[in-house]
């Protein structure tokens, strides 16, 4: 049933942190406007807000952002600031109003949230990220309990709060070397009554706190994500002012499946056969509507590219879709490689032989060793490289 949550529940407002993807489809783009329609039409008094995430195009967000209004969908892409000139210099004031969205449900209560897209480096004004990002949230919530005092805060922001649990294997959400966007939140006093959160894809509460959480992706976003937890939280104001969080968990449409399930990878044949008793068939050649994305395991040294095509044609007449094909290769074993030697300190690393070094990592990236002509290769390049320095 479309919209249940909101007919059912009743909500007064639905809080979405961040689109997927820079470039939407143009059919993405409508059925991202369809649902906001039907679900203004289908429930009138419902206030909806979105911001924009580190993948998104802020200002393609932003952009319809005056009609949307009318409709009560706020849309926050930018954070809006003026040149503010000094007699030494000047400096960006930050329109922190512009982030403030006061809202009164159907009772009468009242609810300031403060809508926080994701900042980017030349938002927070700091060589320190998160440092920039942590000044900016606190002013913003300070500003807010000044304006609206004795009214509950509720803040959407879109960061890596210290100490979240982040899928490894994800590149959506490599986190920069050094932790240096990691933003502390367990010593804010002043904090937000309820802070919900976007970036981090799993659905956790955040570290050293009991007033902020993730809620989670509503979709996987990679197969990284296969196992997690997908829904939306209704969060509900207690008459004491506290706030309850309950889930209302579900399965997506298209669950993303891996064969074979368990870590080893399998010979085509052996695949075939799974692909055969697992996958019900097409109906009349054609996708049913709980289809299944799938990533198939294979055995690399026991597959040929025809056995692979004939793993593909079969999948073609199963209710599935195909995203990838993991090729796999049977562990290596660095230690038999021949010239590698132990590391001790920084010394055996500068007197060691490039080589070796290039050798070394192109076995651990692409689990097999070098070929006898990409070392001669890489051995021509490290000579002609240091006859340029002699030379220089």
């Amino acid at each position: 049933m479309k919209h249940k949550p909101f007919t059912h529940f009743s909500a007064d407002r639905l809080i979405y942190v961040s689109f997927c993807a820079p470039y939407p489809s143009a059919a993405a783009q409508s059925a991202y406007y369809e649902f906001l329609d039907e679900a203004t039409q289908a429930c009138p008094d419902l206030h909806i807000i979105i911001t924009a995430g580190n993948h998104d195009s802020a200002s393609r967000l932003e952009a319809p952002r005056a009609l949307l209004t009318r409709q009560r969908v706020e849309v926050r892409g930018h954070v809006h600031r003026t040149w503010q000139q000094q007699e030494e210099g000047g400096r960006w004031v930050i329109d922190y109003e512009d982030l403030m969205i006061p809202l009164t449900g159907r009772t009468g209560d009242r609810v300031v949230v403060l809508a926080v897209p994701f900042l980017r480096s030349d938002v927070v004004q700091n060589n320190c990220y998160s440092q920039g990002v942590t000044d900016l949230l606190r002013q913003l919530t300070d500003r807010a309990r000044e304006l609206y005092p004795e009214t509950p805060i509720v803040m959407m922001a879109h960061m890596y709060a210290k100490g979240a649990d982040i899928a490894e294997r994800d590149a959506s959400e490599r986190i920069i070397i050094g932790g240096q966007e990691e933003v502390e939140m367990g010593d804010w006093e002043n904090h937000p009554d309820y802070l919900t959160c976007g970036h981090i894809h799993k659905r956790q509460h955040i570290w050293n706190t009991r007033w902020a959480r993730y809620t989670g992706s509503i979709l996987p976003m990679s197969f990284a994500e296969k196992d997690y937890r997908h829904g939306v939280d209704l969060v509900t104001t207690e008459a004491d002012g506290r706030w309850r969080v309950d889930f209302l968990e579900y399965e997506p449409q298209h669950p993303l499946r891996i064969l074979p399930e368990t870590d080893e990878a399998m010979s085509p044949k052996k695949l075939q056969k799974i692909i055969k008793t697992t996958l019900p068939d097409r109906v009349d050649g054609l996708l049913g509507d709980d289809f299944v994305y799938l990533v198939l395991k294979v055995k690399t040294e026991k597959a040929s590219n025809d056995e692979i095509k004939a793993l593909h044609a079969l999948v073609e007449t199963k209710n599935a879709v195909l995203c990838k094909t993991q090729r796999v290769i049977d562990d290596i074993d660095l230690t038999t490689m021949t010239g590698q030697e132990e590391i001790h300190s920084i010394d055996d690393i500068l007197n060691r032989d490039p080589l070796e070094t290039l050798k070394e990592t192109f076995a651990i990236k692409h689990n097999a060793e070098m070929t006898a002509h990409q070392e001669q290769m890489l051995r021509h390049l490290i000579e002609t490289i240091h006859t340029d320095q002699e030379k220089a």
